[in-house]
């Protein structure tokens, strides 16, 4: 069956094809949106509402980019929506403790493990990726897909919707600030 096919039979409701979608896409899903969120159980539910737009919004779906990259946005724009509702909850969280009888901020260290990494290097790992979540969003996101995902930066550029410069541009930034972080880092911890 081609892409357009699996594609035509999705929007036909096709249980099978849908079954084929998640097969093919969930690992890449799944790495992209962990890679963000830096939560298993987060990235499993975020993954999961990843495919259910996916069969819900397949009809939306006009072909101007690779199913791909449709799917990559998808995964991206929910993986973001689900960190700007998790800092909204934390502010309120923290408002809620100048009031309340716990005066305690909440920290909420990285608790994931990404899959690409290997056992010796999962303690690194932990530093780079808390690293990588203090970029700001756009450099994050674009720092992300390329360094984790391996896209191109056409790839980025069309996920993002952006220009290629622009891409090239957030990565050299998200390069940068990567360096000073984790070279103040370094510099602390030896």
């Amino acid at each position: 069956m081609t892409e357009w096919e699996l594609i035509e039979q999705l929007k036909l409701k096709d249980n099978e094809a849908f079954k084929i979608v998640v097969d093919t896409w969930q690992d890449m899903v799944y790495n992209t949106v962990i890679g963000i969120v830096q939560n298993t159980e987060d990235a499993e539910d975020i993954s999961q509402e990843v495919f259910v737009q996916v069969y819900e919004s397949i009809k939306k779906f006009k072909g101007d980019s690779k199913f791909s990259t449709w799917i990559y946005r998808i995964a991206v724009s929910k993986a973001l929506d689900h960190l700007r509702k998790k800092k909204r909850k934390k502010r309120f969280a923290f408002i809620q403790s100048l009031f309340g009888e716990n005066e305690e901020l909440i920290h909420d260290p990285p608790d994931f493990f990404h899959p690409g990494v290997s056992l010796e290097n999962k303690e690194n790992a932990v530093v780079l990726f808390k690293a990588i979540s203090t970029l700001p969003q756009k450099q994050n996101t674009a720092f992300i897909l390329n360094k984790v995902e391996g896209l191109t930066y056409q790839q980025i550029s069309e996920v993002m919707e952006l220009s290629e410069g622009a891409v090239d541009s957030l990565l050299q930034r998200a390069k940068n600030n990567l360096r000073k972080n984790l070279g103040n880092y370094y510099l602390n911890h030896k």
